[in-house]
């Protein structure tokens, strides 16, 4: 069957996964506030104005927690479904679940009935969320792959613009079918990727994996060889990927606990806490319940709708500061990226903590829908909110969203890729699911200090990245193994090349890849120079 080369196509079809993940965080997000929902869900009666109260906090926590639930779930099988069936077919597998879960969610007539296919959309996330990643990290070329894999976090934030102005639009309809319209529509990107990936090669490293060496040469030659076989770039990427596999196959055979043996715990902490760090942000909370927050700013006006469109703003920021990323992130490199948006993200929490501490009054008793509204603020104290809310987009969007996808796959080794990158998905997927159930009881009982709690956390997350995360932009899969070598003279034991003194390659890679015409003295004194800037010696 012909196959397509192109790597920007192969990356726009893959990232259509990340794209499902993005249609379910604004399906619920513009919905929750909306009469149709509140009144088919409803749980707690009316309030004065007849208005329907939707369901508990603790309930509403649990539905919107249960994607995330799932996608925990999804995330540790993705390992083995990966290695078994390969990247592409795992992601395909992955579409075929969403569309399962699409039709029970859009057909919900109770509660248990809405848990249940979001917990099935979030099994099928999960698998996504962890096998994208790995699938065009193993595929591209070092000089693109932050910016490929950064598509996945791009896709995620079209997904969510998307969806929440088709929400916005169906929010008009009366009835349910101002909910079930869109949930129905979440099904259509899902069979567009499983048709795309038909059309796609397989990894070319699982392939070697498989001994199937000479689908992964064709594969090489057609995404990286522009068809010619004898390129030197596909013969020293052959070389590389043959002298891993070997090795790897000497040693131990893989499982999740070789995960934490002594060589491998540093990098399968540092990418655990990758995952967990980017939910520890607070922007998921951000998109989950962005419609509570501008609720308490005064924005609702005194129509369900009316809160919508300002929310919708934030979906536009993510999308454009996400291109930033897209375009410069392998020039950056992935730990100026990530400190700098710590910092920044830090800053607007704690300008919230203090608008909302000083500024706002309790919420009276009927002046919302929802508990969890439990604060007022107006006023410029209110615009000064919504600002830093959309300045705290701004500050993720081209930090810690895309760079918290491109980096996992970077840390390990060909055996324990797959495994890896879903163990550390699935950190995500669990503190997406602690969050999402968390944040509604805490705006109603701790209101503006859980803009405390999320601020500590961005300040942890930038001295934790300082000393522990090294840089890996611009290295070959295979480099970056060299990196937690702690044999060599000055790395640490069990952590390797100190992560203040890894250096960014880019243009010793740049000239690596499209420079085919060296002499084979010219290319031993480059990959010196590179490993000598990677040591920091």
């Amino acid at each position: 069957m012909y196959k397509i080369g192109n790597i920007y196509f192969i990356a726009a079809v893959a990232v259509i996964g990340g794209a499902l993940f993005g249609f379910d965080i604004s399906s619920m997000s513009a919905i929750i506030s909306t009469q149709p929902y509140l009144c088919q869900f409803n749980q707690l009666g009316h309030n004065e104005k007849g208005l329907c109260l939707g369901p508990t906090n603790d309930v509403q926590g649990g539905i919107t927690a249960a994607m995330p639930g799932g996608s925990w779930l999804g995330a540790l099988c993705s390992g083995f479904v990966s290695d078994t069936f390969g990247r592409k077919r795992s992601i395909q597998i992955g579409s075929v679940i969403w569309i399962i879960g699409s039709v029970i969610v859009c057909a919900s007539v109770n509660i248990p009935m809405l848990v249940v296919g979001r917990i099935i959309n979030g099994f099928s996330v999960g698998i996504c969320s962890a096998q994208v990643p790995v699938y065009i990290s193993e595929i591209a070329l070092p000089s693109k792959r932050g910016r490929l894999v950064g598509f996945q976090q791009w896709a995620i934030t079209w997904g969510i613009l998307i969806m929440f102005f088709i929400c916005y639009g169906c929010s008009f309809i009366k009835g349910t079918a101002a909910f079930r319209v869109p949930w129905g529509l979440q099904a259509i990107p899902a069979a567009l990727l499983f048709l795309g990936l038909v059309f796609l090669p397989e990894s070319p490293r699982w392939l070697c994996k498989k001994d199937r060496w000479d689908e992964a040469k064709d594969v090489l030659t057609l995404v990286h060889g522009k068809g010619n076989p004898n390129s030197p770039w596909v013969h020293r990427e052959m070389q590389e990927i043959r002298e891993m596999v070997e090795f790897e196959r000497a040693n131990a055979d893989v499982s999740y606990f070789e995960l934490f043996k002594p060589n491998m715990i540093n990098r399968t902490s540092i990418g655990v806490f990758t995952q967990i760090w980017s939910q520890l942000t607070g922007m998921n909370v951000m998109m989950y319940y962005i419609t509570y927050v501008f609720t308490m700013a005064g924005l609702a006006d005194g129509s369900e709708n009316a809160v919508l469109l300002p929310s919708g703003i934030q979906f536009v920021i993510n999308v454009v500061m996400t291109i930033p990323a897209l375009l410069w992130m392998d020039r950056w490199g992935r730990r100026p990226t990530l400190l700098v948006g710590a910092f920044f993200m830090c800053l607007w929490l704690c300008v919230n903590a203090v608008l909302f501490a000083v500024y706002s009054r309790p919420a009276r008793p009927g002046e919302f829908t929802s508990p969890a509204e439990s604060m007022a603020i107006t006023g410029a104290p209110a615009k000064a909110v919504i600002a830093s809310t959309y300045l705290f987009v701004a500050s993720f969007a081209p930090t810690w969203g895309p760079v918290s996808w491109t980096y996992p796959p970077e840390l390990y080794p060909l055996r324990l890729r797959g495994k890896a990158v879903a163990l550390c998905t699935s950190a995500n997927w669990a503190f997406n699911f602690a969050l999402a159930y968390f944040v509604p009881p805490a705006f109603a009982n701790i209101t503006w200090k859980t803009y405390v709690i999320f601020a500590t956390f961005c300040a942890a997350m930038f001295i934790h990245v300082f000393f522990m995360f090294p840089e890996t932009a611009n290295k070959p899969l295979e480099e970056v193994e060299e990196i937690f070598d702690d044999t060599k003279p000055g790395a640490i034991k069990y952590i390797g090349t100190p992560a203040w003194k890894t250096r960014n390659t880019r243009n010793l890679t740049l000239k690596q890849e499209h420079n085919d015409t060296l002499s084979s003295e010219e290319k031993i004194g480059i990959e010196e120079h590179a490993h000598k800037e990677t040591t920091g010696r």
